[in-house]
């Protein structure tokens, strides 16, 4: 990894600052290998994990270090499973002992925004699992609401789009057209919106902030 520049280095702190004072744990990795052996850490053998749509996740290899390491790994990224599979398995990572995603962004004075489709992710970071862990690369940082959903619309919702293939204007054109009311389409995408604030008062919250790019 590159050096990190000094304010995003100040950023990360200052989020991090900001975190704890919601009452999340955070913990800053230098790179991938460090941001791995955290999650480990933090997750005990034998747990079972649900792990949401996540490219940050699979990026650090964790679904592979958890099976590993004992844990009982639930995903619904399945190549060809049926809807009905893919829907049983999002319902099993509800109820989880750990469940285990990324942000869409993270704000530097502590929110962590998410926008989804389905609403998966959106349910199992506020309650379900007794323990939920958010990886976030330093792309994932921002300055505030604005920019959050700046870099949702304009850069995870469109990459995300076009990933799955749908068809909705962003996949195409690289942008969100919405802002003027021209995504009307059944694939949308953005549909759920959630701001943590602080952490919910039943579940144990962490945030592994990792010095790298990771994910989009």
């Amino acid at each position: 990894m590159g050096r990190v520049d000094p304010s995003e280095e100040a950023m990360l702190r200052r989020a991090k600052e900001a975190l704890e004072r919601g009452g999340f744990k955070v913990f800053i990795a230098k790179d991938r290998e460090e941001a791995l052996g955290r999650v480990l850490e933090l997750i005990p053998g034998g747990s079972k994990v649900g792990i949401g749509g996540s490219l940050t996740v699979r990026e650090l290899g964790i679904p592979e270090a958890l099976e590993a390491k004992g844990c009982r790994v639930v995903h619904h990224w399945i190549p060809g499973i049926s809807p009905e599979r893919d829907l049983e398995l999002r319902r099993e990572e509800l109820n989880s002992d750990t469940f285990l995603t990324s942000a869409n962004a993270i704000t530097e004075d502590g929110l962590v925004v998410n926008v989804d489709g389905v609403g998966n992710r959106a349910a199992a970071m506020a309650f379900g699992p007794s323990n939920v862990i958010i990886v976030a690369g330093l792309n994932k940082m921002v300055r505030g609401l604005d920019e959050a959903f700046e870099r949702i619309r304009n850069v995870a919702a469109p990459l995300n789009a076009s990933r799955l293939g749908r068809n909705v204007p962003c996949a195409k054109d690289g942008k969100c057209v919405d802002i003027k009311g021209g995504c009307d389409s059944p694939e949308r995408l953005c549909r759920v919106v959630t701001i943590l604030e602080r952490r919910p008062l039943r579940t144990n919250v962490s945030v592994v902030l990792v010095r790298e790019v990771l994910g989009y």
